[in-house]
């Protein structure tokens, strides 16, 4: 009993320690530009009119629909482009199959930074033949994703190695091949996972700074909110209220989909680690 009490503090103690800067920032978002710079913890009077200006000073509703886009679809990329290679690294044997897992693995080691040059040559001077503008869009973010991630990829094999090979003999028997069973034993128990690697890719793609920095630049037609909120706190650095309102604005939906998805999301990262 006093072992499960204690327990319970210090989780308490740990939440408590990650809610104070959040609920800080909330607070610091509803004061007056002098109260941001007190020592005040409490807005008295509270400033609504912060998100209105916020509002009002950047094109919110373009920066959001980008990010949606951006989020979105590269999610969906990821999704659709890794389900069949964890299912051939876990659910087929062929000569090697091992030694390129580990392989794909090893990409993890590489910072986004070691491979930036090159795909930036690629699409500026190398993709000229496909007549389509890639530097400065969204598409260099997007269409990458359609091709694989090592960490989705390592996530849902470790799920698929969980599921019954009895389901997929069954398949067989009535003369099914590899994607009968995919489609209809594989995806449907895998829905934790999937939940798991998109919600990772969702919230890793709207929180993504450096590689939009790098492919849209200073279009303004291609902006994210991450790289609006850069630039709205070097044109307020000192207006610390308007940054918080601003933040507030950027963080609420992601913040949203992972509370509607919380169950699914702990299932598919707990049931990842099974087996390996």
């Amino acid at each position: 009993m006093l072992l499960a009490v204690a327990n319970h503090a210090i989780l308490i103690a740990v939440s408590v320690g990650f809610m104070l800067p959040i609920l800080f920032m909330f607070a610091t978002a509803l004061m007056t530009d002098q109260q941001a710079l007190s020592q005040r913890l409490v807005p008295s009077p509270v400033q609504w009119s912060n998100f209105r200006t916020v509002f009002s000073q950047i094109d919110l509703v373009r920066y959001t629909w980008n990010t949606v886009l951006y989020a979105g679809l590269s999610t969906l990329g990821v999704i659709v482009s890794c389900i069949p290679v964890a299912y051939a690294f876990s659910r087929i044997d062929w000569r090697g199959r091992n030694v390129v897992f580990l392989l794909v693995l090893s990409t993890l080691m590489l910072p986004t930074q070691v491979t930036t040059i090159s795909l930036y040559v690629i699409f500026a001077q190398h993709m000229d033949w496909t007549g389509i503008q890639w530097v400065g869009t969204l598409k260099p973010l997007i269409v990458p994703s359609f091709f694989g991630d090592a960490f989705s990829i390592f996530l849902l094999r470790q799920f698929f190695m969980t599921i019954p090979q009895e389901l997929a003999d069954a398949i067989r028997v009535d003369g099914g091949g590899d994607l009968e069973i995919m489609r209809r034993v594989i995806i449907p128990l895998s829905k934790p996972a999937l939940a798991a690697v998109g919600l990772f890719n969702f919230i890793y793609a709207w929180n993504n700074f450096y590689d939009v920095l790098v492919w849209v630049g200073e279009n303004p037609q291609a902006q994210t909110l991450s790289l609006a909120l850069s630039q709205f706190k070097t044109l307020h650095h000192v207006e610390w209220n308007l940054t918080m309102a601003a933040s507030v604005i950027f963080m609420l939906p992601v913040i949203l989909i992972f509370f509607l998805a919380q169950r699914v999301f702990i299932e598919g990262v707990s049931l990842t680690g099974i087996k390996g």
